[in-house]
């Protein structure tokens, strides 16, 4: 069964990559958030079909270079994308700015991402190789994952200039930035080009809101209908015991009309009572005739 996650990408990988610009900023986050970025192969391995295809249209368009390395197209499972060709790699490595011989470790040119479109290209393109999305059904989480530190530390502070305020933490040797409002999820996903599953997150929020919502009622409920009965029981008791000693008839008129209403109607809340008494008086005048009663009961030692 395909996740929430992988047809997210679906989604994403819909959209074209129609200028060069953008296409290069989403291979970098593909490659700096992917399997493999090193100077002697560049390997990206996915199980997502339609994402497969998306690697290799926007590889073609970024450098104009195909992978040595292609699955069949009937292939099932996982699915390796791979270039070990050097001048290749040489040309990838210059596009971003870097030199084989003198880089230590990876980070992000921002010289690559000055405008917004590329920008968000590069973020699309991590979460493509590097990212996930839960079900919304059951949580609200979204993550990027990397190797790199210093591509961690970077991305998260081009997040931030994208007006995002995600998390960090590692994890088994990786990097991860991390949202967990479904707020801050739908924006992102909405940003990056998955709007339709951003509105199945914020419709699933709306739903389980909705839900919570019901539940407290049920319970407050439940509760105040668990407190009037309990009342009520006690009440009852108390007028039963005033009649056990024969002091029932001796009440005067109001007390007894409150008492014989409560002994009709054993399951009404004071307020009902109170509406029912003839003339009709205030819950608080009724409730006060029921501790008189309560009070009157005390008075009688059960022998």
């Amino acid at each position: 069964m395909e996740s929430y996650s992988y047809k997210t990408k679906i989604e994403i990988c819909r959209q074209d990559s129609a200028k060069e610009c953008c296409a290069i900023a989403e291979c970098y986050g593909m490659l700096l958030f992917g399997n493999t970025f090193s100077m002697r192969e560049i390997r990206i391995v996915t199980g997502n079909a339609t994402l497969g295809k998306r690697i290799v249209s926007v590889f073609m368009l970024a450098f104009n270079t195909s992978f040595d390395i292609m699955p069949d197209e009937d292939e099932a499972g996982k699915q390796v994308y791979s270039i070990t060709d050097s001048v290749k790699i040489d040309r990838i490595f210059d596009v971003y700015g870097f030199s084989k011989e003198k880089m230590i470790a990876h980070n992000v040119n921002l010289g690559v991402l000055e405008d917004d479109c590329c920008r968000t290209s590069f973020v699309r393109g991590a979460f493509l190789t590097g990212g996930a999305v839960t079900d919304p059904e059951k949580s609200y989480h979204l993550e990027l994952v990397t190797a790199h530190y210093n591509v961690s530390r970077q991305t998260y502070s081009l997040l931030l200039d994208l007006s995002f305020s995600p998390k960090e933490t590692s994890r088994g040797g990786n990097y991860i930035i991390y949202f967990k409002q479904s707020s801050a999820i739908e924006d992102f996903l909405t940003l990056i080009g998955a709007p339709i599953h951003a509105m199945q997150l914020m419709s699933a929020k709306i739903e389980k809101d909705m839900r919570n919502t019901v539940n407290r009622k049920v319970n407050c409920d439940t509760a105040n209908v668990s407190k009037t009965v309990d009342a009520a029981a006690m009440q009852i008791n108390a007028i039963e015991k005033i009649k056990k000693f024969g002091a029932f008839e001796t009440l005067p008129e109001r007390l007894r009309q409150a008492a014989e209403l409560r002994l009709e109607n054993p399951e009404f809340s004071m307020k009902e009572l109170a509406e029912t008494s003839t003339p009709p008086v205030t819950k608080s005048c009724m409730n006060h005739r029921m501790r008189k009663l309560t009070q009157i009961s005390l008075t009688f030692n059960d022998v």
